[in-house]
């Protein structure tokens, strides 16, 4: 009786015909998988691929009935004390059955995009934002960089050496080098994102 013997093992052929390397040494090169986040805390490598997830773009996601609104997308979003920002021609009580929606599972302030899925019925998504208020300052976008040796205000793409304590005041918290953006949202009250650098 005549057994046959493979040269290598099954996995090993298999690993081959892929062009993959089952070698330690091939392995522990690094690649993308292996890169830290970026600046912005982003994954690096292939979302399903490397065991990187898709990056969480909600904090709360839900179903609204809201009759007698137009359209078919509606953004606003909603302050601190409950006031809801929204540009367009909504009556503003009418846009409350989508804010009620997501306030059992975040609380304001946050931002947040409804898409008409039926006549009535709405998806509505939300995602927590930092609020500050930071008065005296002109324009509608700022940008602030903080490092040990140098501090940069940018207003609407201009340099201004107005103090912004506010905005100074959500990055200091990621150490002493950051950037913080900033979105004016209604008066002195700003829309705030910062990042360490």
């Amino acid at each position: 009786m005549a057994l046959f013997r493979r040269s290598k093992p099954l996995h090993q052929q298999l690993a081959d015909e892929a062009g993959l390397s089952l070698r330690d040494e091939d392995r522990r090169q690094p690649g993308l998988a292996a890169a830290p986040p970026g600046w912005d805390g982003e994954q690096r490598g292939e979302v399903g691929i490397h065991g990187v997830s898709r990056a969480r773009r909600w904090d709360a996601v839900a179903t609204a009935t809201a009759p007698g609104l137009r359209g078919d997308e509606l953004r606003f979003v909603v302050l601190p004390d409950g006031t809801l920002l929204f540009d367009g021609d909504e009556p503003e009580g009418d846009l409350a059955p989508l804010a009620d929606a997501v306030e059992g599972s975040v609380s304001p302030p946050y931002r947040a995009e409804a898409v008409r899925r039926g006549h009535e019925t709405w998806a509505v998504a939300a995602r927590r934002i930092t609020v500050v208020s930071e008065p005296g300052l002109e324009g509608d976008e700022a940008e602030l960089i903080v490092t040990p040796a140098d501090r940069s205000l940018t207003l609407d793409g201009r340099s201004h050496v107005a103090r912004a304590s506010a905005l100074e005041g959500a990055g200091s918290r990621l150490g002493d080098s950051f950037v913080v953006r900033a979105t004016r949202l209604d008066g002195d009250l700003w829309e705030v994102e910062a990042a360490a650098l």
